[in-house]
Parts: C-alpha cells; sequence; structure tokens
C-alpha cells in the first residue's frame, strides 16, 4: 500500500508518494503564482490574497508529475494509493457557494486587514482560543463575508485544505482540529464553543457555513469519480482529513515525545514543543493543537527568511552564508549582539502579539556579511524569547531543538542559535511537509503515527 502526502505552501505544492515504511516512492513540486498585496489607507503592506483556483491548476500539475514519475521509475500507476491526506498553511481561509466556487480570493495566513472583526473577536473570545489577533481564520472569514454583497448564496468556510480536500472527494463543507483552530474550534472539548456561535449570530453570520471537524488522518470519504479518472486514481481512494503545514513538517520531523521542540525556519519561524497539556496566552500568541495523545504548544512569528529576501538575493545569500561559516571555522567569529527584531512588514504574532510592532534593524553595519549575522541573530533571538515564554506559561524548555525548513542547512545560523538557545540544534532527517502528510495519511491503516500508545 502507498500513501500520497500534499503540501499546499505559500510559494508551492509539494507532493510526495510513501510506503508503509516510509520511504519516499516519488515526489514532485511545482511554484504558485505569488499573492496578491493588500494596502492599507496609508499605503502600507497589511495583507496577501490568492486565488484559490491556482492552487486547484497547480495541484494538478503536481500529480500529473508525480504519476510520470512513478511510472518511469517503478513502473506503478497512481492507483496503487490508497489514502491521501494535505496540509496546509494555517490561517488561509476562503468563502464558497453551494457548489464548493469561491466567492473570492482567499485571504493568506499573514493577512491583518480584519482589524474590525479582531477587535470584536477580542471582546468576547476566551484566552484560551487561537481565534484571536487579526491573522487568526475566524477575523479573515468575518471580513470576507462582510465584504460580499450576496451574502445568501455563501455555504462554507473553509481553510487551504479543507478546500482542495473537498474538490477531490467532491463535497465540501469537512475541515479537522488543526485547521478549524484559528476558525475558534475548541480542540479539549471538541466542538464550535457558544462565545463562536454568539459571535456568529450578532454578525449575522450562520453557523452552519463552519465545518465539520475531524482529527487529522481520519478518512473522510472516498475521491470522486471524476478526480479519480481524470488522474487514474483508484475509485477506493481514500481522502483522510489533513493538517496545517507546521504540524505536517513536525510529523515528518519523527517528534514524538514530550519536551521535543521543533523550529521552522522558512519565510517565517515556527516554534513548537510537545506538551502533556494545552496552553493558550492571547498576549503572546500562544495556542495548542492535538498531536496524537499530547499537545503541540507555540505559535508562529512574521520573523524568518522572508526578512532576508528583502535584502539580499539568492547569490548574496551563499556567498554571505560561507563568509560566516569560515568565521566559526577558523574561530573568528563572535557575537555582534545588536538586538535586532527582523520583520519584513509592520506586525508580530508571537512571542509577542502586536500587530503594529515594528521591525528594528538599526544601526546597520558598514559590511553586508555583518548585517546577514546581525539579521541571523536577532531570529535567534526571536526564537529562544519563544521557548523562554512557552516556559513561562507551564511547557517544557528543549532538551534540544530540531530544525525544519530552508535554513536548516545553515549551519552558521544553528551556530549562532545553539549559542542562544543553550541546548543543541539538529536538522531534521526527513524535512519536508508533504513527507508528514504521507506518514498522517496512513494513521487508520493500523495504528495511528502520533500516538504513543502501544
Amino acid at each position: 500500500m502507498f500513501s500520497l502526502g500534499i503540501d499546499i505552501g505559500t510559494s508551492g505544492i509539494r507532493a510526495v508518494i510513501m510506503d508503509k515504511n516510509h520511504c519516499i516512492f516519488a515526489q514532485a513540486q511545482n511554484n504558485l503564482p505569488p499573492g496578491q498585496p493588500f494596502y492599507s489607507d496609508n499605503q502600507q503592506i497589511i495583507g496577501y490574497s490568492q486565488n484559490p483556483e491556482d492552487w486547484w491548476d497547480t495541484l494538478e500539475k503536481v500529480i500529473f508529475q508525480l504519476s510520470d514519475t512513478l511510472q518511469k521509475n517503478h513502473q506503478l500507476q497512481l492507483d496503487c494509493i490508497t489514502h491521501l491526506a494535505i496540509d496546509g498553511t494555517s490561517g488561509t481561509v476562503l468563502l464558497c457557494d453551494q457548489s464548493g466556487k469561491p466567492v473570492s480570493d482567499a485571504l493568506m495566513y499573514n493577512d491583518q486587514r480584519a482589524i474590525l472583526q479582531a477587535q470584536q473577536i477580542k471582546l468576547i473570545a476566551p484566552e484560551n482560543t487561537a481565534a484571536i489577533g487579526t491573522t487568526s481564520g475566524l477575523a479573515k472569514i468575518l471580513w470576507l463575508f462582510a465584504q460580499y454583497d450576496q451574502q445568501s448564496s455563501i455555504h462554507y468556510a473553509l481553510n487551504q485544505a479543507d478546500w482542495l480536500s473537498g474538490k477531490l472527494m467532491a463535497k465540501y463543507g469537512i475541515s479537522d482540529q488543526n485547521n478549524a483552530l484559528k476558525m475558534g474550534y475548541d480542540a479539549s472539548a471538541q466542538c464550535w464553543p457558544d462565545w463562536l456561535q454568539q459571535l456568529l449570530q450578532q454578525s449575522n453570520f450562520p453557523v452552519s457555513l463552519l465545518p465539520v471537524v475531524m482529527t487529522p488522518g481520519q478518512v473522510i470519504a472516498q475521491v470522486s469519480p471524476g478526480i479519480a479518472a481524470q488522474f487514474g486514481f483508484s475509485q477506493a481512494l481514500n481522502i483522510c482529513a489533513g493538517t496545517t503545514d507546521s504540524t505536517a513538517a513536525i510529523i515528518a520531523s519523527g517528534a514524538s515525545n514530550i519536551g521535543d521542540a521543533i523550529t521552522s525556519l522558512g519565510s517565517t519561524l515556527v516554534m513548537k514543543i510537545i506538551s502533556d497539556q494545552a496552553i493558550f496566552d492571547q498576549k503572546s500568541g500562544v495556542y495548542s493543537q492535538p498531536y496524537g495523545d499530547l499537545w503541540l504548544v507555540g505559535g508562529s512569528s512574521n520573523s524568518g527568511g522572508e526578512v532576508l529576501k528583502q535584502f539580499f538575493c539568492y547569490n548574496e545569500l551563499s556567498e554571505l552564508t560561507e563568509i560566516l561559516r569560515m568565521k566559526i571555522s577558523q574561530g573568528t567569529f563572535s557575537m555582534l549582539n545588536l538586538n535586532y527584531y527582523p520583520l519584513s512588514t509592520p506586525g508580530e504574532r508571537f512571542p509577542i502579539q502586536d500587530p503594529g510592532l515594528q521591525a528594528k534593524l538599526l544601526p546597520r553595519p558598514e559590511k553586508d556579511a555583518d548585517f546577514f549575522q546581525a539579521l541571523l541573530e536577532g531570529m535567534a533571538d526571536i526564537e529562544t524569547l519563544a521557548y523562554q515564554k512557552l516556559l513561562d506559561l507551564g511547557a517544557p524548555y528543549p532538551k534540544h531543538v530540531t530544525s525544519i525548513g530552508g535554513g536548516a542547512a545553515n549551519n552558521g545560523w544553528r551556530y549562532i542559535r545553539e549559542q542562544k538557545l543553550g541546548v543543541p540544534v539538529k536538522m531534521a532527517v526527513q524535512q519536508q511537509a508533504a513527507a508528514g502528510s504521507a506518514i498522517l495519511a496512513q494513521a487508520t491503516w493500523c495504528y495511528n503515527p502520533l500516538s504513543n500508545k502501544e
């Protein structure tokens, strides 16, 4: 048997086919068109949107690439796949009509235009929810709903992974516990809470638009006959409830024990640790999501690789990374301690919850190599502050940190992070979120890969 995991990222879609021993048999990827910026009244970018149809068009290309690779390398067809799961960016949401057609573009994970809606949520929501803040999925679906003239034609409020899974099944209105958190879902009580239903009634937003929520990895339904014929899937292919992209990457890393910490170093920074208890703190952007029998506790910062791209091109980043490596290997490295807080746009989610927070990038050293190092030090400081904040809130402090994402391979950055964190930092053997979704899709074969119970 084989499983298919699909990762919908900010800039592209990746997919892997995996056997029961977690060996990757085929993989493919394709880039997505860039998001469209949204400007505030003072012409600052405060959000991005994407056309959901671009997700589907790109996914079609990726699946056909997978089919070619599987046939060429293993003489197998896509009908060997028995289970499929999709992960998407947390908080990327859209509204759809009864047929599943989007009524507008989707608002991306970091979109902050729903300021008024976020204020309304904060007045009524308890602290133990991930739905607080302008980047929450709940704030964004309320904003989208308010903008749409023909509200009676809206039937579904969905996350990115929900919509794509729905396309495969020709059945919409289903989500998973992890993606639903930022819409206000209570994972502890496993329901849409009373405060949320009260808020939606006040906003004339039908509660029926919210999706049915399932456990990640749980089989939802079989692929639709039309989609099976289009791609060559078996009509018995099981579509499973998915998860968020960061959680899928954590599954892929093999993290399973209390105290295992995982930092995702991509366009943004995500810091999470496995805990035996759920922790929420709206003041610092901390929330928890189910992880088998345990909880993933942490949050996402707006700092990360996107900041580096604002100042340096790919070749420059490679050169500066090598300079940093040489300094460390030759013993000439020393911390600059300029106390940067690198952000590409105003606003921060975690470990500080402040939609108006401004980047701190001064003073700028004369040498680009020093400026590059100061940026990396600033991000390492954010990571350290994040794990210290989690410790203060009752989570364990990591004994070591596993790195995933594009920045995990940067050994110079790893060295800086080890000095700041005070614990060993290692790179995960398996880096792909798509692999985590493929593992998740195998949950119903004979065991739950996230469970610590025999």
